[in-house]
């Protein structure tokens, strides 16, 4: 799998919104849309007068009336029924009676909506069996999903939580969870589809409970304050289901990344209940499970297949710390017992990379400059961060062992495996006390991003290397602090300040002999200037996104700094409310990565790493000093 391949761009430009009832209405072609229309604080609908569907649907969890882009597809996809409506106070009843069966007939399905609930019957009939009620998801106008447990048969369990970044969510409940939802998605079409079967002669008569709700942790100091809307819409935007890979994914239609897991886990850790009998953890955990059962996944990897030799080096920590948000918040010891060799197996392949024994983890690829030869790169560097040469001794990877390693530590403690704890915990000491000391550039006064394995330091100024050192504690806070004064001085230098963008991962340009992809004169970063300085802002080259800007934002609040940190996540808080982060320009390339001027440089078109600032809000909010210690533990506890 690869994670950067290209999307198809055609199609994939949608001018403006569906929005209200009204203009979906007039979009139905040869039928009555007269009372199938229906919009509330929660909710703006339109169904189809010839069958069970919903051709417009956008909703605001809040209860606010923000009216937003259609999840679905507006054009029918069946007919053959007849609608009729009746009213109800502020609700409206809907029935769909087969064409040919009459008006007196009993209804296949039934729709009841009120403010912010839509209650769908499903009745069978020995004359006709009701057709299955489907979601046609676009994914180009909103990249929803639904998050719940697949069982052995494919089939989604109910309930199930179907989820709109930046409106809300839908708690989606069945009479009958026996039989099953089938739910899909497309790449290429960048569709997904939802299927609730309809009543049989076994189950007559089958009903389902769709209720608009927003889900984010309950923080103190936030009620009322507007500028969290986004938060209180978006907090889930971060977790995507891949219904055909059944695991947590870049999007709902998009590979999945094992080093991106830890940022799942820390989501849904934080997560109330999704809806009763599901939570966050439960679709974690269902992704943890596809890799201990032999799952693949970009960043693990893959027997004969030279472009992955080895696990990235981000890898094994996140699968890890993601296993333990699942025991820490989700009390999974029963599934910690079961599975604590297969952790195990994760810990002791990274511990084995320490190969002379200095505390730090390597990769299989040196990292040296210049091993990147023209086109497409034939092997990859070592992290998420996979167009630039990351490479031996890799400063992120190892800033997520070390947080990884006191959560090893205490699952090998619950299972009774002390000697394993301590090795552990051990290791993250000797880490932490080689880290500094290996990164740190006195010419530049920061943490460099790798030290290849001809001894070279790498440092381009990497904001998300030095805020995940600061913020999981791998340097001292006068240490933090002058690290702090030298990136910010060096952002103003360079005169980066569209915070509503994101950030930037560099903020000088990566040099040629480090630049991996090159490919396309500068698209993914290597441009052909000598001095890369047509390849600079593009993509992973220093290119703006929301992608990692939590760890920057975290370091400032863990270091007192909150006027600095205020002003980056407030600007990409609103960027949210406006979907800032998920839309397309006409040439197909999308906003998940822009230039530092706004133009799209992105291709996923939605980006579940984007999302993961929205952890900063928790940390903001509890205040933590710095001596407090450990803060992803602080937060996640």
């Amino acid at each position: 799998m690869k994670r950067r391949n290209f999307l198809k761009t055609a199609g994939v430009a949608v001018a403006g919104a569906l929005v209200c009832g009204r203009r979906l209405g007039a979009q139905i072609a040869g039928g009555d849309s007269t009372g199938l229309q229906f919009a509330s604080t929660h909710m703006d609908i339109q169904l189809s007068p010839a069958a069970p569907e919903f051709l417009g649907l956008n909703i605001d969890g809040l209860g606010k009336g923000k009216r937003d882009k259609s999840c679905v597809d507006a054009n029918s996809t069946t007919n053959g029924y007849s609608a009729s409506v009746s009213t109800s106070g502020s609700g409206r009843r809907i029935e769909y009676r087969p064409a040919s069966a009459g008006r007196h007939a009993r209804p296949a399905w039934t729709f009841e909506i009120s403010d912010k609930k839509i209650v769908l019957t499903s009745e069978w009939s020995s004359r006709s069996a009701p057709r299955p009620m489907s979601f046609h998801f676009d994914l180009k106008q909103v990249h929803s999903t639904v998050l719940g447990l697949f069982r052995k048969d494919k089939l989604l369990a109910a309930p199930v939580l179907m989820h709109f970044p930046n409106q809300g969510s839908i708690r989606l409940s069945s009479s009958a969870p026996e039989l099953g939802l089938t739910y899909e998605s497309s790449r290429p079409d960048e569709t997904a589809l939802l299927s609730l079967p309809g009543a049989t002669s076994e189950h007559r008569r089958v009903v389902y409970t769709l209720e608009v709700t927003s889900i984010f942790p309950d923080l103190p100091g936030i009620a009322g304050d507007p500028r969290f809307d986004p938060f209180r819409r978006g907090w889930l935007d971060v977790l995507q289901l891949n219904p055909s890979l059944r695991a947590l994914a870049n999007n709902t239609a998009s590979d999945t990344c094992a080093f991106c897991y830890y940022e799942f886990a820390d989501i849904a850790a934080l997560s109330p209940q999704l809806t009763p009998g599901l939570t966050a953890l439960d679709v974690v955990r269902q992704t943890l499970d596809r890799i201990l059962a032999g799952g693949t996944a970009y960043g693990l990897p893959a027997p004969h297949n030279m472009y992955f030799t080895s696990a990235f080096s981000d890898t094994y920590p996140s699968l890890m710390i993601a296993a333990a948000n699942c025991v820490r918040a989700g009390q999974s010891n029963d599934w910690l017992t079961a599975n604590y060799e297969g952790i195990r197996s994760w810990a002791e392949t990274m511990l084995a990379t320490d190969t002379d024994r200095d505390g730090l983890f390597k990769y299989s690829v040196s990292g040296d400059s210049g091993i990147w030869k023209d086109g497409a790169p034939s092997f990859r560097p070592s992290n998420w961060w996979d167009t630039i040469g990351f490479g031996h001794e890799d400063a992120y990877g190892n800033a997520l062992a070390y947080r990884a390693l006191p959560d090893m530590a205490m699952m090998a403690k619950k299972v009774g495996r002390e000697g394993d704890a301590a090795r552990y915990l051990a290791a993250a000491e000797k880490l932490r006390s080689a880290y500094y000391n290996r990164f740190f550039d006195p010419a530049t006064g920061v943490l460099a991003g790798w030290r290849s394995s001809d001894g070279k330091l790498h440092d381009y100024y990497f904001l998300f290397v030095n805020g995940i050192a600061i913020h999981y504690g791998l340097v001292t806070k006068e240490q933090a602090n002058s690290i702090m004064d030298n990136l910010l001085a060096k952002m103003r230098e360079v005169g980066y300040d569209n915070f509503h963008l994101g950030l930037p991962g560099n903020l000088i340009t990566v040099a040629l002999p480090d630049c991996v992809d090159k490919r396309g004169n500068g698209r993914f970063g290597c441009g052909v200037r000598a001095d890369n300085s047509d390849g600079f802002e593009n993509y992973e080259n220093g290119g703006a996104t929301g992608a990692f800007a939590f760890f920057t934002i975290a370091a400032l609040y863990d270091l007192g700094r909150k006027a600095e940190a205020d002003k980056i996540l407030f600007a990409m808080l609103d960027e949210y409310g406006k979907e800032g982060f998920s839309q397309r320009a006409a040439d197909g390339l999308s906003t998940d990565w822009r230039r530092w001027d706004g133009t799209p440089k992105g291709y996923e078109g939605y980006l579940c790493d984007d999302y993961y600032p929205m952890l900063a809000v928790p940390v903001r909010q509890s205040e933590t000093s710095w001596e407090s210690g450990y803060r992803p533990t602080t937060v996640l506890t």
